[in-house]
């Protein structure tokens, strides 16, 4: 693991920095912050910088973890029963200033029309009803290992936790492509695009509220989800492994993958994968003031089961996706500096 761990002095330098900021917003959704992010990013100690540069760069784990953020949970109150109720007056508007400068020294952030009403940070927390889904929001269930979007060409290459509280210490698990025996893997029928993924139900429209009161929006989500839809009526074949033979990226999210009319080989290939990945999944508990950065081309990710209270007390994180390759959207986007996928 990449791992920094923030010293007393350097929340000492951090505290004035994001203070001004926050004097200047009053949502981490706001357009102009997310667009100026990567100048604020600068002001960043170096050494940070330096950390996120060589995660991003020399790739020397999927998983990149900082530690040591200030965060006072008796400043931050009660976990909030939905994440409809968090965007504005947020208790933890200082942390996620953090988050995403740091977020935005990886690369861009951006969102999803189709999930959490189009934020581009999100709020993970139980929701009462959900206990059973297979979304981040459940708890009683795990939430099934997977590349993170891994149906949509736009997938991000990170995707970003902040835990902001977790008193029943939930393990995040995470498997690294770099841990697996490749060798023990038919690579090559992998890389062969003969595998079908299915759009996971966080981009389903029970998920989202039913208008933005924007006509144009409303009709680009509206397209989003009729696209969605014919994924899943008529799956696209992809393949599961692509880059370097000898180190590949992985795209795979088994829970929603069918496997009707796979070859033999494919199937066989596929589940070797798969066997490989669960001999070699972690677990980690991230505590309040983490940041992780986990590599979605590099790593799977999932989480284990909990029995929420409902009291206010409940694990509480924040999520960011993040590409380095904003332009590969582009198709996606109704304008160049537009962070929403359509």
């Amino acid at each position: 693991m990449h791992h920094l761990t923030l010293t007393p002095e350097d929340n000492a330098t951090l505290s004035p920095v994001l203070a001004e900021l926050a004097k200047s917003y009053d949502t981490i959704e706001d357009p102009e912050l997310i667009l100026r992010a990567p100048v604020f990013a600068r002001q960043l100690p170096v050494h940070v910088l330096e950390f996120l540069e060589e995660f991003r760069i020399g790739e020397p784990s999927a998983l990149c973890l900082m530690s040591g953020l200030d965060v006072d949970e008796a400043e931050l109150g009660a976990t909030p029963e939905h994440w409809r109720d968090s965007q504005y007056g947020s208790p933890a508007f200082v942390q996620e200033l953090f988050f995403l400068l740091c977020g935005s020294a990886l690369g861009d952030v951006f969102g999803w029309s189709t999930q959490q009403d189009g934020r581009i940070m999100h709020d993970v927390l139980p929701i009462k009803g959900h206990e059973h889904y297979e979304l981040g929001s459940n708890s009683l269930q795990h939430l099934s290992w997977h590349t993170e979007d891994a149906f949509h060409p736009c997938r991000g290459d990170y995707v970003a936790l902040m835990c902001l509280k977790n008193p029943d210490a939930v393990e995040t698990v995470v498997c690294d492509a770099a841990d697996l025996d490749w060798s023990q893997v038919d690579v090559e029928a992998l890389f062969e695009a003969e595998f079908t993924q299915m759009p996971d139900n966080s981009h389903q429209p029970e998920n989202t509220a039913e208008s933005t009161g924007d006509a144009v929006v409303d009709r680009l989500r509206a397209r989003s989800f009729a696209l969605i839809q014919s994924w899943n009526e008529r799956p696209v074949k992809r393949p599961v492994l692509s880059g370097d033979r000898e180190n590949p990226y992985m795209a795979l999210d088994p829970y929603h993958m069918q496997t009707e009319g796979w070859s033999e080989r494919s199937l066989r290939a596929f589940e070797g994968l798969c066997a490989q990945i669960e001999s070699e999944m972690r677990g980690v508990s991230l505590r309040p003031g983490d940041v992780v950065f986990i590599d979605n081309f590099r790593a799977v990710h999932g989480r284990k089961s909990f029995r929420a209270r409902y009291d206010g007390s409940d694990r509480w994180l924040k999520r960011l996706n993040i590409t380095r390759n904003l332009r590969g959207s582009r198709a996606w986007r109704p304008a160049p500096h537009d962070r929403i996928i359509y």
